[in-house]
């Protein structure tokens, strides 16, 4: 599931806060079973916390916490806090550009739109629950 590298590792780093609510885990820690930087993995959660997902504690035994339940966090959940849209924007008005390129870009861009509306909708079925609880660890 690399396809899209930030998604993998926030649904990753997520699956695995499930398996232990109750403790706080380090960037380093979610680096390792990751695969990746702390750096990376901070710049990650950081969205996730912005979108009241987790939290981040400081300190001896800080790190990173789940502030949901993980039933309750859904894939799309994520996916809207990282904002990944793959919908590319539409030039402006006054851009000059082919009014063939217009029209297509358009067309595209609303395909596009109704895709990751479907995207989304699929997301919101699967929870960091299942995908935790469907590991083998």
């Amino acid at each position: 599931m690399k396809r899209n590298s930030r998604l993998s590792l926030a649904l990753h780093a997520l699956s695995h806060m499930a398996y232990g609510a109750d403790e706080a885990q380090t960037s380093a820690e979610i680096a390792e079973h990751a695969g990746t930087n702390p750096v990376v993995v901070r710049r990650v959660l950081g969205k996730l916390r912005e979108a009241g997902l987790v939290a981040s504690e400081r300190g001896h035994f800080g790190g990173w916490r789940l502030l949901r339940d993980p039933d309750s966090i859904t894939l799309a959940d994520v996916y809207i806090a990282l904002e990944e849209s793959f919908v590319a924007t539409r030039p402006t008005a006054d851009t000059k550009i082919c009014s063939v390129e217009r029209a297509l870009g358009d067309r595209i861009s609303d395909i596009m739109q109704e895709v990751e509306a479907d995207l989304v909708a699929r997301l919101s079925t699967t929870t960091i629950a299942e995908i935790q609880r469907s590991a083998r660890l």
